[in-house]
């Protein structure tokens, strides 16, 4: 199970690493509703993670999907907020500034960012994998189901 998180975890970071690199090549980086795609790359790694694990066990539980699908966006989001840390604080000291700048407070500080950064990836995981356990847990509805449980 452990290599599936890691597996899907890492793509999901390079992903989003490879995203942010080429909104910095456009010169679109600064502009922060650009992330909202953030939840679509970390949407789909979380349930090719769950398909995955779905496809190769014979006997599908919750919470073992819950399990891959959620420490798989975990794990991207956490080496997502590494790589904007390494970004921020030694590759361009100007792009927190930048960003917050544009809130009109006195919060311009990096680490705000970074916290920022990890909320968000952490509660897209949280919430997107409890959307996918919908669609692909087994269902209880049906007719074999209900005459077994009669």
């Amino acid at each position: 199970m452990t290599r599936l998180y890691l597996k899907y975890g890492i793509g999901i970071a390079v992903v989003l690493i490879v995203y942010f690199l080429i909104l910095k090549v456009i010169g679109l980086h600064v502009y922060p509703v650009l992330s909202a795609f953030n939840g679509v790359i970390i949407g789909a790694g979380i349930f090719m993670a769950i398909s995955f694990y779905k496809k190769t066990h014979a006997e599908f539980k919750f919470e073992k999907g819950f399990q891959a699908g959620l420490f798989s966006g975990f794990l991207g989001s956490i080496l997502f907020t590494v790589f904007m840390a390494i970004y921020i604080y030694h590759l361009d000291a100007e792009f927190a500034t930048n960003i917050l700048g544009n809130w009109e407070s006195n919060y311009n500080y990096p680490s705000l960012l970074l916290a920022t950064v990890l909320i968000m990836g952490l509660a897209t995981s949280f919430v997107l994998t409890l959307s996918f356990m919908q669609l692909l847990k087994e269902s209880w509805n049906t007719n074999q189901n209900k005459s077994e449980n009669s």
